[in-house]
């Protein structure tokens, strides 16, 4: 009998899920407690005052000296978007592509299960794995808060970050999964999505720098932090945003794996 394939993607995936989270939440813990030392009075601070105002803006350090400026340019604004990218590339290259590749589609297939419920339980599976990583780093934030000086920023404020963390995870993840869906072939998936991740990113933090600020809105990195949720809370209308984007990719790819011959 075919077991939930919720249940067993989660199970077959447990590993990597839990290094994952794990791993996302120590690198963004470790480099959070860094603060004290080089953010507030700290010389980084200073240092950063001194480059050009170009680049302060492209890495988000116009205020790197308080909490929010720190956190919002190096933690949240580079090495845990970069991570749940990636997170989201890989599990979603694998959840259909990686599976058909294999040949374990087919095998999945033969059970009276619709492909549509397949794919759905498949990016339920994602949507999970996002999530635990965004609370793994929101408990990692809270845990550290008060010995690193971060207590200017409300509980509110990193719980609405951590959301948009794990929409921008489930946002590539989609995109990954719809792609697999729609050509069954991971290495292309793997390259194509990390090619739109790559630009997204540069149009997200650099459009403004080149005189295109226009170009950010096609950026899922500017609905992540452009409100800056650690200073605003939550950002409803990026959040839905990120929401609906993730929606539409996933549906396309659902709707091309329904109409395709699958290869044998």
């Amino acid at each position: 009998m075919l077991p939930d394939i919720y249940t067993q993607t989660l199970a077959d995936n447990r590993r990597p899920l839990m290094a994952w989270s794990i791993g996302t939440a120590v690198v963004g813990v470790m480099y959070a407690a860094f603060y004290p030392q080089v953010g507030g009075s700290g010389g980084m601070a200073e240092t950063v005052q001194n480059y050009p105002e170009a680049m302060r803006e492209a890495l988000r350090m116009q205020d790197i000296g308080s909490a929010a400026g720190y956190l919002g340019s190096t933690v949240f604004g580079l090495l845990l978007p970069l991570l749940v990218m990636a997170f989201g590339v890989t599990f979603g290259a694998r959840a259909v592509a990686g599976d058909e590749e294999t040949g374990y589609l087919d095998l999945l297939l033969a059970h009276p299960v619709g492909r549509t419920r397949l794919a759905v339980e498949r990016f339920a599976g994602l949507v999970s794995g996002a999530a635990a990583i965004a609370i793994l780093v929101f408990a990692g934030m809270l845990a550290i808060r008060s010995g690193a000086d971060l207590e200017s920023i409300g509980v509110a404020e990193f719980a609405a970050q951590c959301v948009q963390l794990a929409l921008l995870g489930i946002t590539f993840g989609a995109l990954a999964i719809g792609l697999g869906a729609a050509l069954g072939n991971r290495g292309q998936v793997l390259g194509i999505s990390v090619g739109i991740g790559v630009l997204t990113y540069i149009a997200g933090n650099l459009a403004g720098v080149i005189g295109a600020d226009w170009l950010k809105y096609f950026s899922p990195f500017h609905y992540y932090i452009g409100g800056e949720p650690l200073r605003n809370g939550m950002q409803w209308a990026d959040t839905a945003i990120l929401l609906a984007v993730s929606v539409v990719l996933v549906s396309l790819g659902f709707l091309r794996f329904n109409q395709r011959d699958l290869r044998s």
